[in-house]
């Protein structure tokens, strides 16, 4: 069963910085790419950032595009998102995500709000 666990986001004030995690269970991690989204209040999902499945690859949305950065752990079955210069434009919650054979599988999300 294909699992997507979202941690580490929260409160923090603009300018600041959160890093989330998403550990990943019920599927060989290293065969796929990973990519984080987000859904603020009242809008549609977008996707925020992607990696390929080795790493070596990755592309963001122009809107965090040099203030975000996506990683991943092979050996732990984990991607990364590190986010900085945080506006509250990015208050939202924040999905990881993976696709094969044809579905999506989502996590459960976390909250991130940027407030002062």
């Amino acid at each position: 069963q294909v699992r997507l666990v979202e941690s580490g986001g929260g409160l923090v004030q603009p300018g600041g910085s959160l890093r989330l995690s998403c550990a990943a269970s019920g599927f060989t991690f290293s065969r796929y790419d990973m990519s984080w989204y987000r859904q603020a209040a009242g809008k549609e999902r977008e996707l925020v950032a992607r990696i390929s499945n080795t790493g070596g690859s990755t592309n963001y949305a122009d809107s965090v595009k040099g203030r975000c950065t996506i990683s991943r752990d092979n050996g732990m079955d984990t991607v990364y998102l590190q986010m900085s210069s945080l506006n509250p434009e990015d208050t939202a919650v924040y999905y990881c995500n993976v696709r094969f054979f044809g579905a999506a599988y989502w996590g459960q999300g976390t909250q991130v709000t940027v407030s002062s």
